[in-house]
C-alpha cells in the first residue's frame, strides 16, 4: 500500500543566495523530504513529506545550518530589521577602528588592546551571522559564499590577535595588526545583504501587491429567530456557503454567487477591463475585486486557497522555483566556485611568500582579497531576481507566467501556433448568406429557423438566435427535439417536418458541402446558411507583429479545412492545418517543435494535449480548465490578443536581462580574482565591491519593473 503524502511549505529566513537555497534543499532532502523547491528570495521551501514524519527533525537540520525556520506568515520585515541592528551595531565599532590609518597621531587608537577590544564584538558578531552558515554548508557538501567570508575576516583576525601576543610592546606589533580588515569585511558585507535584501524585496513586491488585495474581514449574513443578523469575521472563517453582505466601496471577500441586488464591480484586477462589469443575480463574482456602486448579496463558493485570487498569488510564488536552463549553469559554476576560490587564495599565499619572496603580511592579505571578491553571491542572484522582476511586471498585465523555464522558452520561440474558434475568433458568428429553395417565402424560412433554435444551447444556435432577433418570430412547432451532434427537428402545426443542422444532414439530397447550416423541409433542401466566426479585432495586428519578429504563426484547428484557410489568408498566417483532431494536433506540434522552440495558444478542452505537447503552452484567462492547467502562461485579457506579443515581450526583456546579469557577475569575477591575487587589492575594497557587485545585479533586474517595453 502507497504511504500517503501531503504537501508542505515552510518559511526560512537568512538565506541570501542560490547556494544557500541549495544547502537548506540538500538537507531537506536528506531529512526525508521529497519533490523539494526552495526559493531564496521569498524565503519559502515546498516539499512533500510523509504523513507520519516529524517536520520537526527537518526544522531543526535547517537550523544547523544557521537560518531560521518558520510556519508563520514571512517576517521580511523584521529580517530586514535585525540586518540593519548588526550593521549598525558593527559600524559603531569599525568607524574608529578603521580611522587609526588616518589618524596616526591619537596614540589611544594605534594601541593593540584597544584594537582588539574595538574589533572583538564586531568579530562577534561575524562568528554568529557567517560562521554557523559557512559550517553548516560545509556539513552538508555545498559550501556557499559565507564560507569566503568567514575564512577571510577569520584569517585577518587570527593573523593579528597572533601577532599582538607575539610582538606586544616592540614597534613591530604594527606590522601584524590587521583588525580593521576584519571589521570591514565584516561591517561592508552585513551593508551589502541589507541592500541585497532591500533590493530583492522589491523584484518581489508583485506578490505583496497581490496579497494586499486579500481582505482581512468580511460581513456574513445568519438567520436568528427568523430575522437576517449580519456579523463581521475574520477572512480565514469564511467557509463555503455561507452568506455575505458587499456594499460600495467593498472588496469581495471570496469567490461566489450574486443571490441577490446589482452592482457594477471593478475587475481589472483579474481581466485588465478597466470598465466596470455589472453583475446580478447567479452572476459569478472573484474575491479581491471592488464594488464600485451597488449592494450584493453573495452564497460563498470558494474560499481560502481555493479562490481564484489564492491561486494566482501561489502561482507567482512558485514560479520562480522552475528553473530555466541558464538558471541551472549559473547553479552549477557557483556550487563549484567557492572550494576553487579556497584553493586559489591558499595557492596566491603560498605562490606569493614563498615563490616571489612577498612577505607574509602582504600574501595573507592577497589571500584574504582573494577569498573577499571572490563571493558568487552576484552569480546566484542573477538569475532569480530577474526572473521575478519579469514575473511580476507580467503579473500587472494580465500575464501568468507558471515558471522560469517558461521565461527562456518563450523569448526563443520561433513558432507561434493557434487554436481558431475562441482563440483567433470569437466564438460568435455573423450570418453573411441565406439561401432559399422551392419558392419558400424568407420570412417563414426565417421564424422557422428562429424557432427551432431556441430550443438549442449551441453556440451557433445562439448566434443564429442573435442574428435573426430582430427579422423573425417564434411561431408554434411539435415534438421539438434536439439530436446531438447532428441538430434540431420538428413540425410545423400543418404536418411539414423540418430538420436543421450540418451537412451530415443533407448528405442525400445535395454535394454542395461549402454552407455552414441546412435546413431540410418535408426531407427536401430548402435553405443554406452561411456563417462566419467573428475574429477577434485585434487579431490581424497581433499575427502582424509576431511575423515582424521573424515568427512563423500557424493557424491549426479541428474546423473545416476550407474555411481555415479563409481565416489564414484574411489574417496572411504562414501556415494551415484544418480538420485536426486532437491527437493529429500534437503529431503537428511533435513536428513543429523538432524543427524549432514552438508556442501554442488555445483554450478549449481538446487543446490541452498540444498546449502540454509545445515548447511553451499560453492558454486565455477565459478558457477551459483543463486548458488552463496545461498552459505555462495564462492571458486574463483573452479578449486582447496583442497580450500574446506583449506577454513574448515580456519574456525576452526579462531573458536579456537575465543574461546581462551573468555577464556582469562572471566578468566582475574574472577580472577582480587575478588582480586580488597580485596583491594590487585591499580586502576592505574588495568587501565594498563585492558588496556593490550584488547591489548592480539585483539593480538591473529591478529595472524590469519599470523599464519602457515597446508596444511593437
Amino acid at each position: 500500500m502507497p504511504k500517503a503524502i501531503y504537501k508542505k511549505r515552510i518559511l526560512i529566513q537568512g538565506m541570501t543566495c542560490t547556494n544557500c537555497a541549495n544547502s537548506v534543499a540538500k538537507v531537506i532532502e536528506r531529512s526525508g523530504g521529497l519533490d523539494v523547491a526552495v526559493n531564496f528570495t521569498t524565503g519559502e521551501a515546498y516539499f512533500d513529506i510523509e504523513k507520519n514524519q516529524d517536520i520537526t527533525q527537518i526544522n531543526n537540520n535547517i537550523s544547523k545550518l544557521g537560518y531560521q525556520v518558520s510556519e508563520e506568515e514571512d517576517h521580511d520585515s523584521t529580517q530586514n530589521s535585525n540586518l540593519e541592528k548588526q550593521f549598525y551595531f558593527t559600524l559603531i565599532f569599525t568607524v574608529p577602528l578603521f580611522l587609526h590609518m588616518l589618524l596616526p597621531f591619537v596614540e589611544l587608537l594605534q594601541n593593540p588592546i584597544v584594537q582588539i577590544a574595538l574589533c572583538l564584538p564586531v568579530f562577534i558578531v561575524g562568528i554568529k551571522h557567517f560562521g554557523k552558515s559557512a559550517l553548516g554548508s560545509m556539513k552538508t557538501g555545498s559550501p556557499n559564499m559565507d564560507v569566503l567570508i568567514f575564512t577571510g575576516f577569520t584569517a585577518a583576525f587570527a593573523y593579528s590577535l597572533a601577532g599582538t601576543f607575539l610582538y606586544y610592546g616592540t614597534p613591530e606589533v604594527h606590522n601584524y595588526l590587521f583588525f580593521e580588515t576584519s571589521a570591514t569585511i565584516i561591517t561592508l558585507v552585513l551593508f551589502g545583504n541589507v541592500l541585497e535584501h532591500r533590493s530583492v524585496q522589491q523584484t518581489t513586491s508583485a506578490i505583496k501587491e497581490l496579497n494586499s488585495i486579500k481582505v482581512k474581514k468580511a460581513k456574513i449574513v445568519t438567520t436568528e429567530n427568523g430575522k437576517d443578523i449580519i456579523k463581521e469575521i475574520d477572512y480565514k472563517d469564511i467557509e463555503t456557503g455561507m452568506s455575505l453582505i458587499v456594499n460600495t466601496g467593498d472588496r469581495i471577500p471570496v469567490d461566489g454567487l450574486v443571490v441577490q441586488g446589482e452592482a457594477a464591480l471593478d475587475e481589472s484586477m483579474i481581466s485588465g477591463e478597466s470598465l466596470p462589469i455589472d453583475k446580478a443575480i447567479n452572476d459569478k463574482v472573484i474575491g479581491g475585486t471592488i464594488v464600485l456602486n451597488g449592494n450584493l448579496r453573495l452564497k460563498a463558493t470558494s474560499v481560502g486557497s481555493e479562490t481564484i485570487l489564492s491561486q494566482i498569488i501561489e502561482m507567482v510564488k512558485k514560479a520562480q522555483l522552475n528553473k530555466p536552463r541558464i538558471q541551472k549553469l549559473g547553479d552549477k559554476v557557483s556550487s563549484i566556485f567557492v572550494p576553487i576560490v579556497l584553493l586559489i587564495a591558499v595557492g596566491t599565499f603560498f605562490i606569493s611568500h614563498f615563490g616571489f619572496d612577498i612577505s607574509s603580511q602582504k600574501a595573507l592579505m592577497s589571500s584574504i582579497a582573494v577569498l573577499v571578491i571572490s563571493c558568487p553571491c552576484a552569480m546566484g542572484l542573477a538569475t532569480p531576481t530577474a526572473i521575478m522582476a519579469g514575473i511580476g511586471r507580467a503579473a500587472k498585465d494580465g500575464i501568468l507566467i507558471k515558471g522560469g523555464s517558461s521565461i527562456e522558452e518563450f523569448a526563443k520561440v520561433k513558432n507561434m501556433v493557434f487554436d481558431k474558434t475562441g482563440t483567433i475568433t470569437t466564438g460568435k458568428f455573423t450570418m453573411i448568406k441565406l439561401d432559399i429553395y422551392n419558392n419558400d417565402e424568407e420570412n417563414v424560412i426565417k421564424d422557422i429557423i428562429f424557432s427551432l433554435e431556441q430550443h438549442s444551447s449551441h453556440p451557433i444556435a445562439k448566434s443564429l438566435l442573435e442574428n435573426l432577433k430582430d427579422e423573425a418570430s417564434a411561431i408554434p412547432l411539435e415534438q421539438v427535439e434536439e439530436l446531438k451532434g447532428l441538430g434540431m427537428k420538428g413540425n410545423d402545426k400543418v404536418g411539414n417536418s423540418y430538420y436543421l443542422g450540418s451537412y451530415s444532414i443533407a448528405k442525400e439530397v445535395t454535394t454542395d458541402d461549402t454552407h455552414t447550416i441546412y435546413l431540410l423541409k418535408n426531407g427536401n433542401l430548402a435553405a443554406t446558411i452561411d456563417l462566419k466566426d467573428e475574429i477577434k479585432p485585434n487579431a490581424k495586428n497581433m499575427i502582424a507583429k509576431l511575423k515582424g519578429q521573424g515568427i512563423r504563426t500557424i493557424l491549426l484547428s479541428g474546423d473545416r479545412a476550407q474555411k481555415c484557410q479563409e481565416l489564414a489568408d484574411e489574417l496572411q498566417m504562414d501556415m494551415v492545418y484544418g480538420e485536426q483532431l486532437p491527437h493529429q494536433k500534437l503529431d503537428v506540434i511533435s513536428e513543429l517543435g523538432n524543427q524549432a522552440p514552438t508556442a501554442m495558444v488555445g483554450d478549449g478542452i481538446n487543446d490541452a494535449p498540444a498546449l502540454a505537447m509545445a515548447s511553451v503552452g499560453i492558454s486565455l484567462g477565459n478558457a477551459s480548465q483543463i486548458a488552463i492547467q496545461s498552459a505555462q502562461i495564462i492571458l486574463l485579457k483573452g479578449d486582447d490578443l496583442n497580450v500574446v506579443n506583449r506577454s513574448l515581450q515580456i519574456s525576452k526583456h526579462t531573458y536579456l536581462t537575465i543574461k546581462q546579469n551573468l555577464f556582469w557577475a562572471f566578468f566582475y569575477n574574472v577580472v577582480a580574482i587575478p588582480i586580488a591575487a597580485m596583491g594590487f587589492l585591499n580586502p576592505m575594497v574588495g568587501a565594498l565591491a563585492m558588496a556593490f557587485s550584488d547591489v548592480i545585479v539585483i539593480g538591473n533586474s529591478i529595472r524590469l519593473k519599470t523599464k519602457k517595453i515597446p508596444r511593437l
